[in-house]
């Protein structure tokens, strides 16, 4: 688990003068990874870190040398198109590099002169996804929406008997995980309502949205060996804000018996910047439930940790009609939410993944579920936010909206601020509803 250091100081300054901005996502206390490359310019795909308005290019900086032993290490892997590499090599090199280039950016560093012409603007950037996902797991963390969801479809049952006792997930499709800004089209599947005799094949139109965060695993484990839960966050690389688009009426005809399949699979976006756990310690806060729920069995509770296992992370959705952004209307924050109010940790999500032996590989993607919050407007999917529909939501531009309609943008964001420390931020996860294609029959 990673503990506080010198990256963490809040007094720490950079020469990179856009780090102070205030409400900056990028100081230099954070220091997140992503896979970029210039737009426009034909390049390869390399690591970069966030600083301020500006990244890092982690292949020009390892090509002159600036580090030694675990951080030089570290940093030719993360030079490299996505960081798998990287994240396989664990929290030692990573802490490594992450201090290294630390040290080099901060106001006065004697490596100015060969980190500042390996710097390049954001705003000339193009992002792609951060690792080669092998394997995308979804869970259900959040008691709040499983409450919410459960009582829109069983009134009389709103949490079913397992959840406080089994972190609940599903096996989700990797290969259409896209990274932000995404532009998806409309999904089509069977759609039957209850009046109807039979499904018709048809564009969604209760498509929503899924607040989440996802987690990046690095070192993996073996084929039928257990990961601890006392030694899992050594197994997370780092987190990134997620979409996983849902569509609720395909959903609703086509999940029993075996749960989502076309309502998932189409699209899930992710925001480019994972931030490390490192980065997030000053923002630990305790992991805590109700005195009269059971506690987790052994294999899920570590004891020694457990006034450290949850993240208070600040997180919003934005709403943006294609109305709005033609007026040059910014997204209107529709909820906000927070990561602390999670049922279940990052640590037990790993350890309940690989408890029956399943092998987690470095890359490999595990989505949080909607991390809705106890109050109405703490709900982190648009099913919960208009009541299943029967609630519209009324934006600034006069219309309403219950669900996306097309030229619809979703924009995801998320922030840590603490007493005493500096604020950081994991950018933003922008994604756009483009109309449906037309099925192939």
């Amino acid at each position: 688990m990673s503990m506080l250091n010198e990256t963490h100081d809040p007094a720490l300054r950079s020469w990179v003068d856009s780090a102070q901005r205030e409400g900056t996502d990028f100081p230099i206390q954070n220091l997140p990874f992503a896979s970029f490359r210039r737009r426009g310019r034909g390049e390869g795909w390399r690591g970069g870190v966030a600083i301020g308005d500006a990244i890092v290019d982690l292949a020009a900086l390892h090509r002159v040398h600036p580090f030694e032993g675990q951080a030089a290490e570290a940093l030719a892997v993360a030079a490299e198109p996505q960081l798998n590499a990287l994240m396989a090599l664990g929290p030692a090199h990573w802490s490594a590099l992450r201090l290294a280039l630390s040290r080099a950016l901060r106001t006065g560093s004697p490596l100015r002169a060969l980190v500042e012409p390996c710097l390049l603007p954001q705003s000339e950037a193009e992002y792609g996804l951060p690792a080669r996902i092998g394997d995308y797991t979804d869970f259900y963390t959040s008691i709040h929406h499983a409450t919410n969801i459960g009582r829109l479809f069983r009134p009389d049952q709103p949490l079913l008997p397992n959840y406080k006792w089994v972190p609940i997930g599903y096996h989700g499709r990797s290969s259409s995980v896209g990274v932000s800004p995404q532009r998806f089209h409309r999904p089509c599947g069977q759609i039957k309502t209850p009046d109807a005799a039979a499904p018709v094949l048809a564009p969604s139109r209760r498509l929503d949205i899924e607040l989440e965060l996802g987690v990046f695993i690095g070192p993996g484990n073996a084929l039928g060996e257990p990961i601890p839960v006392a030694e899992a966050e050594s197994h997370v690389f780092g987190l990134v804000l997620l979409n996983d688009w849902s569509a609720r009426d395909i959903q609703a005809w086509e999940y029993q018996p075996l749960g989502p399949f076309l309502a998932k699979n189409f699209a899930t976006t992710v925001s480019p910047w994972v931030v490390t756990l490192e980065a997030l310690a000053p923002y630990r806060v305790p992991f805590e439930r109700p005195a009269d729920d059971p506690p987790p069995l052994p294999y899920l509770d570590d004891a020694a940790r457990r006034d450290r296992a949850a993240f208070d992370i600040q997180l919003t959705i934005g709403w943006q009609t294609a109305q709005m952004h033609a007026h040059g209307q910014p997204e209107h924050v529709v909820a906000q939410t927070n990561y602390r109010y999670a049922y279940w940790a990052v640590a037990q999500m790993v350890a309940h993944h690989t408890v029956n032996g399943c092998n987690l590989q470095p890359g490999d993607l595990l989505g949080t579920g909607t991390l809705s919050g106890p109050e109405p407007h703490q709900a982190a999917a648009f099913i919960e936010l208009t009541a299943g529909g029967k609630q519209p939501l009324t934006l600034p531009s006069g219309e309403q909206r219950t669900f996306l309609e097309d030229g619809d943008t979703v924009v995801l964001r998320g922030w840590c601020q603490a007493p005493g420390w500096a604020r950081i931020g994991f950018g933003e996860c922008r994604g756009t509803v483009l109309p449906a294609r037309a099925p192939a029959v």
